[in-house]
């Protein structure tokens, strides 16, 4: 990659920490990246062989950005923040699988509001959650409106004003009444905002001991009725606390995770424990990742997970250890606003409860990534990829050729659609008789008759075809498409190195032997061949059985195909009786058959 066009702005780069985005010709990000040294993270890009989107990114990359921070923490906030506003293409970015209810306190307004939602925005308000348990958001909910006296209404007071009169909430006690004039100060509307943040961030410990204080002093005021309410208010608290299923921060909280791939796609798994207690999981799945799913990918992951989940435990149980560890500890520390810290268990029960996260993670990748339907939509856009084609390969036919010195030659081809193999689809071809074995010759002849009946039927083509074979077969299959004016993509498999030949490459295409299209070749021309000589053998047999009878003076070929057909055999035809082989071919034709195939004197006597 030294010709690249930003090589030289890479050289350039600062060497500090800061984020760097690859852009496009019309300034769309394409890349976010962070690192602690600017300069010698994006040079590694142009100092080395890449492959797959990396490889895809740089191409489309025309434009390389920087902004330099004081902190690698800070690089990790910036990075995680252009990520979410930006989207790139070629980033990691989280597709999470549910979404968790918050309580949303409008702290940013003048009179404060508690609501439900499911988006976490950075609009300056304060989110509490996400509410794991089920309808827990809903009890948390019904608590602070009819136990609190914040108000949960849709009044704007800066587009309505104030109001004439209160709602039923106000004289049931349950709301302040700022929407209405000289009902209640600023003062004490805030007080009961600092109260039930107290609450949703769990400082029940902090929060007692001012409700009790308020519950006294309405009591010594003779204020029977607010007393009552702090009363239920404490009573509430603790019969929540012992249902509490949402994140509290300083509870013993702990995420576990558990990763599972196969070096394209990847699984994440988080049990989320509270109070030891598993109460919920979640599941995240990236496809399409250039390399095995390992520290860097899982510290981006991190990252952008908390950033948008403000639940932050205490702990998190990790498979092996993220990238930058410091900085995402210091990152974490500062969401949770307490110490985070990060362990990978080796042993004890932590080591038991990392399993059973990675237990979740392995089933959670065989259902999003080895079902079939999908498996087939990931395999056919991996052949299309390996060979370059513009549209993901979702139909191959493949070719091959079986005889014996060039005698009863037979071609096949056999087809692979949707993930599977169409047998009811397989055809097979007699290969005309011609001047010895020519596989070559054969293959073209095969393919001319497919595809003239499959055009003059208006069947399906292939979106592929796959021959046994290297750039001689090739191009004799490429000539014959040609000729009937079909421009399907061609690629031969040669088998003693099993690489794949393409017409538009002079050097064939040596895939690692798992590759998953290395594999679906070889499936493909195993089939083929095992389906062509099968036919080739069932062919030849019959010929050789056909061949001793046309020998006996006076069978010709029809005859001898009644007689195969009669008997099934030449042994059929030898152990027949008298009276069998007259009632097929006559008398004096039996007799013959019999002295030929039994060594007699042709005697027609029973």
């Amino acid at each position: 990659m030294s010709d690249h066009p930003l090589v030289e702005r890479a050289r350039q780069a600062p060497e500090q920490p800061g984020v760097y985005q690859f852009q496009d010709v019309r300034g769309r990000v394409l890349y976010v990246g962070k690192a602690k040294n600017l300069r010698r993270r994006v040079s590694s890009y142009f100092s080395r062989n890449l492959e797959g989107k990396t490889a895809a990114m740089l191409t489309a990359a025309r434009r390389l950005e920087f902004v330099v921070t004081a902190t690698e923490v800070e690089a990790l906030i910036l990075e995680n923040r252009l990520i979410k506003q930006h989207r790139p293409r070629y980033n990691i970015t989280l597709r999470d699988d549910k979404t968790y209810p918050y309580i949303k306190i409008t702290t940013g307004e003048e009179f404060p509001r508690a609501l439900v939602t499911r988006r976490v925005r950075e609009d300056g308000h304060s989110y509490f959650g996400p509410y794991l348990g089920r309808h827990m958001a809903a009890r948390v909910m019904e608590l602070i409106r009819t136990r609190t006296q914040l108000r949960t209404c849709r009044w704007e007071p800066r587009r309505e004003g104030f109001l004439p009169r209160p709602c039923l909430y106000f004289d049931m006690g349950a709301c302040l009444g700022p929407c209405v004039e000289g009902l209640t100060t600023r003062e004490d509307y805030q007080r009961v905002v600092e109260e039930v943040v107290l609450l949703l961030q769990g400082r029940v410990t902090e929060l007692k001991p001012r409700l009790e204080k308020q519950m006294h002093r309405a009591a010594e005021a003779e204020e029977f009725e607010r007393a009552a309410r702090y009363r239920d208010l404490l009573a509430a608290l603790e019969e929540l606390g012992r249902g509490q299923h949402v994140e509290v921060a300083g509870s013993g909280s702990v995420d576990v995770v558990g990763v599972h791939g196969d070096g394209r796609d990847a699984s994440v798994v988080i049990l989320v424990y509270r109070e030891g207690r598993l109460v919920d999981k979640r599941e995240y799945h990236f496809e399409g990742l250039d390399s095995a799913f390992g520290p860097a990918q899982l510290a981006s992951f991190l990252g952008q997970f908390y950033e948008a989940n403000p639940s932050v435990p205490e702990r998190l149980e990790l498979p092996f250890a993220p990238e930058g560890p410091g900085a995402l500890r210091e990152f974490l520390g500062r969401l949770r606003g307490r110490a985070v810290t990060m362990h990978v268990p080796q042993r004890g029960v932590r080591v038991r409860v990392l399993a059973l996260a990675q237990e979740n993670a392995v089933a959670a990748f065989r259902l999003r990534f080895r079902h079939p339907r999908h498996e087939a939509e990931r395999v056919a856009a991996a052949v299309g990829e390996r060979l370059e084609l513009i549209q993901p390969v979702r139909r191959i036919e493949c070719f091959d050729v079986s005889h014996s010195q060039g005698e009863v030659q037979v071609a096949s081809v056999v087809v692979w659609e949707g993930g599977k193999l169409r047998k009811g689809e397989y055809r097979s071809f007699n290969v005309r008789p011609g001047a010895g074995p020519d596989d070559p010759a054969a293959l073209a002849e095969a393919v001319t008759r497919r595809y003239r009946r499959r055009l003059a039927e208006g069947a399906a083509l292939p979106d592929l075809v796959l021959v046994d074979g290297g750039p001689t077969q090739l191009g004799a299959v490429q000539r014959a498409l040609a000729q009937l004016g079909v421009g399907i993509p061609v690629a031969g498999l040669a088998k003693r190195f099993e690489e794949v030949h393409l017409p538009a490459r002079e050097e064939p295409l040596r895939l690692e032997p798992s590759d998953l299209v290395r594999l679906l070749f070889q499936l493909l021309r195993d089939e083929a061949h095992r389906f062509a000589l099968t036919r080739h053998r069932r062919r030849r047999s019959a010929r050789r059985l056909a061949t001793q009878l046309l020998a006996i003076p006076g069978v010709g070929p029809g005859r001898a195909k009644k007689l195969l057909q009669r008997f099934g055999s030449v042994d059929g035809v030898r152990e027949a009786s008298v009276e069998e082989l007259r009632a097929t071919v006559g008398p004096a034709l039996a007799a013959r058959v019999r002295a030929a195939l039994q060594g007699g004197t042709g005697d027609a006597t029973p």
